[in-house]
């Protein structure tokens, strides 16, 4: 069809003109395309749906993950239309939460932003309890729910029964940020708004946007050219020299410094390896910076915090002068605050001009972290460094050296009888290195779910690059591994991934065997099953020497359950490394899904875990924590 043919049927009402207007995207090569040729007009009719999802083409989202009901039908329509020319894509899912973090995952791991959809109430109350991840995780993800209707003809099911106006908006919006599309031509802002958040260079997060059910298919005439393109941020730095030259000189003159590398690291490797040479550094990492530097590397200190490890925490409790570079300070990370007791100058790399400040005694280099640290690598090799810098990072070598040898002892366990299970099975950290050194062969990303896999697993993990392992300690989100690795049957390019999660976690979203085989995932799930919570457990046998309501007596045998969905390859692991292995390699053959059922010991043997390192506020230990943190200046 060519574009005189397309400007009238473009121009139709209903479904006839919805598809012309589809065809003519796709056989234009996109929508700028489109626009660009005339093949669309620059001023429309359309229906809200259809203008929606002509804005979110606009920024580069093309894929939906949705779960439709009576308050979504009609954009439903809209994206069965555009889905048949080729121009979107359309993935339905058996959970929100579920959904919510598969989405999180494919904005994360892939850089792909997709929209979700739910209807109205529970739904939607569901998929916003899942967009926790993402604000938690700073990931840029658009959440479209349908909402009551606007003429107050009454209560709408589903609505939350109250006489007020916009109450769902109003819940989301303390989650991120919302914007009820009570009016079709208020679109235009309501984009400008959702992508300045989504698309944020520092701080992304989720977007909610509400379509009330009536507005969906009002009609209203748009200027698709006034619809916003995704903004493209520049890298911004200090403009003036004096804050850069003060943290350079402050560093240069300490010789006891540690660097904290936080989740805003990721993806800046070369910067931050290069910075922590020219400031002769120990790097102390957080659960999401795992290979930020090379798990080799002699500066990496590896994890610090709460849970933290034996050369990590010692890093932080021994240095004076602390770097934090894309940090922002969550409890686990810094010991509830009380993880520097002898540090007296902080120098903050960060983009949030909040988090840059979260110490006192700050030098708060503001700006784009990549852009920030080059100018301070520059500053530090033009000024000579403090000779105690070659005692300091000996001394932290060593502390590396215990770490390793405490780690290989617990990784090189053999298997241990557990009263549960009747029999020898692997602890938890052996059999976890087990599936992180197949990863690392096969080269497949990992995804830990919340709880003791988590933990112990975040103390393990030997990559060499970021973006290898995807650990939600953000909002430390039960279930998220399980859905995650599903983003990897809607990216564009996926990678092989693995999912190691716990019988608890497992249980709170196995909707993964079903849509898994749905949507051609390729993928592994791990089941460390321990019969129990045991991160909750050792936490109150830490503190109170009893665990209370952490497990139940009930067997499950998941790989029969795996085994009831067709597609999904089911395998039994005995208690042996042996066993562990032939497995891995069975079920990364499978062209599909396999799930492995591991039985691991739970017990009082002190190698069946990575220890804990730090402080926490939590329980019975507030008082010292609290008591602690203010006796210090920091």
């Amino acid at each position: 069809m060519n574009i005189q043919e397309f400007s009238k049927s473009v121009r139709l009402p209903g479904i006839k003109g919805a598809q012309a207007r589809a065809a003519a995207i796709a056989q234009s090569g996109g929508f700028a395309e489109a626009l660009a040729t005339g093949a669309l007009p620059t001023t429309v009719e359309l229906t809200l749906s259809e203008a929606l999802v002509l804005a979110l083409l606009k920024q580069g989202t093309r894929k939906y993950l949705a779960i439709f009901g009576h308050g979504s039908t009609d954009l439903g329509e809209v994206l069965r239309i555009y889905e048949a020319e080729g121009v979107t894509r359309t993935f339905n899912f058996r959970n929100e939460v579920e959904m919510a973090h598969a989405a999180t995952a494919l904005a994360w791991q892939y850089g792909e932003t997709p929209a979700l959809i739910t209807s109205i109430g529970p739904g939607a109350l569901q998929a916003m309890a899942g967009s926790l991840a993402a604000a938690s995780n700073g990931v840029g993800v658009w959440h479209i729910y349908g909402d009551e209707t606007t003429y107050g003809e009454g209560y709408n099911m589903q609505q939350i029964p109250k006489p007020e106006q916009e109450l769902y908006a109003r819940m989301t919006a303390l989650m991120g940020q919302s914007y009820m599309l009570h009016t079709p031509q208020a679109l235009r802002e309501a984009m400008r708004r959702g992508s300045r958040r989504v698309h944020d260079p520092i701080k992304a997060g989720p977007f909610f946007l509400h379509l009330p059910i009536n507005t969906q298919p009002a009609k209203a005439s748009f200027n698709l050219d006034s619809l916003p393109e995704r903004p493209c941020a520049e890298a911004l730095s200090p403009e003036a020299d004096a804050m850069i030259t003060r943290a350079a000189e402050q560093i240069a003159r300490t010789g006891k410094v540690v660097m904290k590398a936080g989740g805003g690291t990721r993806g800046f490797d070369a910067e931050i390896r290069a910075l922590a040479q020219a400031a002769g550094a120990a790097v102390v990492l957080s659960p999401g910076s795992t290979g930020v530097l090379d798990d080799a590397d002699p500066l990496n200190m590896h994890v610090g915090g709460s849970k933290g490890s034996l050369s990590g925490n010692y890093a932080m409790q021994q240095a004076e002068l602390l770097i934090v570079a894309g940090s922002r300070a969550v409890c686990q990370a810094d010991c509830s605050g009380t993880g520097y007791p002898k540090v007296r100058e902080v120098v903050n790399l960060n983009g949030d001009w909040a988090d840059a400040l979260h110490y006192n005694n700050t030098v708060s280099l503001v700006g784009d972290l990549g852009a920030v640290s080059r100018r301070l690598i520059a500053a530090l090799k033009a000024l000579p460094q403090s000779p105690d810098k070659a005692a300091w990072l000996e001394a932290c070598a060593a502390k590396k050296k215990e770490w390793l040898g405490y780690k290989a002892e617990r990784l090189a366990l053999p298997p241990l009888r557990d009263t549960v299970w009747q029999r020898d099975v692997l602890a938890q950290p052996a059999a976890i290195g087990i599936v992180d050194s197949f990863a690392r062969d096969i080269g497949a990303v990992k995804y830990f779910d919340a709880g003791d896999v988590q933990a112990n697993g975040f103390q393990i993990v030997e990559d060499a690059a970021s973006g290898r392992t995807y650990t939600e300690t953000g909002a430390s989100y039960m279930g998220f591994a399980a859905s995650g690795i599903l983003a990897s049957a809607l990216a564009d390019r996926p990678e092989y991934v693995i999912a190691f999660t716990g019988d608890g976690s497992f249980m709170m979203n196995p909707q993964v065997l079903i849509d898994a085989v749905e949507h051609g995932l390729r993928g592994m799930v791990v089941i460390f099953d321990n019969r129990r919570m045991a991160a909750i457990s050792s936490l109150q046998l830490a503190q109170y020497g009893k665990d209370f309501r952490t497990n139940d007596a009930v067997a499950v045998d998941y790989a029969q359950m795996a085994g009831a969905v067709q597609g999904v390859l089911p395998i039994t692991v005995e208690g042996t490394p042996e066993s562990l292995r032939a497995a891995l390699q069975k079920g990364h053959a499978h062209p599909g899904l396999s799930v492995l059922h591991v039985p691991v010991y739970s017990g009082e043997d002190p190698r069946a875990g990575m220890g804990s390192w730090g402080s926490w506020n939590v329980g019975n230990w507030v008082d010292d924590v609290q008591s602690r943190w203010m006796k210090q200046s920091l």
